[in-house]
């Protein structure tokens, strides 16, 4: 599934592990990514642990899989720069449905705590 997507890739994502029901991503803070205030818009972190969430999800073949909601805690401003890890991790999954959390990382620091809803969109 990462390998057809252009978003992520554009933003300059790397998918760097991928197990059944995990994945880990990888992005470095650019220029056109800080706000007004000097810091990552959240809505790139946000992008960030939502590929990781999609890749954990699409990982065991089950079918298309596709969030069906999601949320993040920021924890700690994000800045130019820092590179951010976002490791998925599937929790549980029930029928068509399933939950996973992901936690984004600045080196050993926690940045972002996401957790997305998934639904399995044919098989499951």
């Amino acid at each position: 599934m990462f390998e057809s997507d252009r978003a992520s890739k554009n933003l300059g994502m790397r998918l760097v592990g991928l197990g059944e029901g995990t994945a880990t991503v990888e992005m470095a803070v650019g220029p056109l990514m800080v706000n007004g205030h000097g810091i990552a818009h959240g809505g790139f972190v946000f992008t960030l642990a939502d590929t990781a969430f999609a890749c954990a999800c699409n990982a065991d073949g089950r079918g298309v899989t596709v969030a069906s909601g999601a949320e993040i805690t920021f924890v700690a401003p994000v800045r130019e720069g820092d590179l951010l890890v976002a490791t998925a991790a599937e929790r549980v999954v029930f029928g068509r449905s399933g939950l996973y959390d992901v936690t984004v990382r600045r080196g050993e620091e926690v940045v972002a705590e996401f957790r997305g809803r998934s639904r399995t969109l044919n098989g499951g």
